[in-house]
């Protein structure tokens, strides 16, 4: 199941780089053809940025893209290095626990107001925190089932 959302997750910030960059011409060729700069154009690559770098991230955490201290863990006896690897996936999953809680919490307090230049909810710019960090919890609980069971997370795309 994860390696379904993972893929999603891939899929969903490909397409937002894709957005990204129609919104920017888009803001451009108005801006320096037509004369007739569009006013949204510069909120909705922000908030689309926003969707794009927190989404590709919880992939990068399933598949172990992050930055590591693997010289430091090799140094350590066979025995530790699995609760170590362990204990940095709870880490992990803490730290993406509370991206979701407090996404959630500053969302709700924006809620009611909008995006200068969108018909949005401000809250739209907390979604992506939210989903991003449901997202790493599952993909480090994932980690850890796997080093407790000795097998491997199969990566995104092979």
């Amino acid at each position: 199941m994860n390696i379904l959302l993972a893929r999603g997750g891939v899929i969903a910030s490909v397409a937002g780089l894709l957005l990204i960059i129609v919104v920017v011409i888009w803001q451009v060729v108005g801006r320096y053809v037509l004369n007739d700069s569009p006013t949204w154009t510069e909120s909705l690559a922000l908030v689309l940025i926003l969707y794009v770098t927190l989404i590709g991230a919880a992939v990068g955490v399933r598949d172990a893209g992050h930055i590591g201290m693997e010289s430091l863990l090799v140094l350590a006896p066979a025995i530790w290095q699995r609760r170590i690897e362990i204990l940095i996936h709870v880490l992990v999953a803490v730290f993406g626990a509370a991206m979701a809680y407090n996404g959630w919490l500053l969302g709700a307090s924006v809620a009611p107001y909008k995006l200068a230049n969108l018909e949005l909810s401000e809250a739209a710019r907390y979604v992506p925190l939210v989903l991003s960090g449901g997202l790493i919890v599952l993909f480090s609980i994932e980690h850890m089932l796997a080093l407790i069971q000795d097998k491997a997370v199969p990566p995104t795309w092979n």
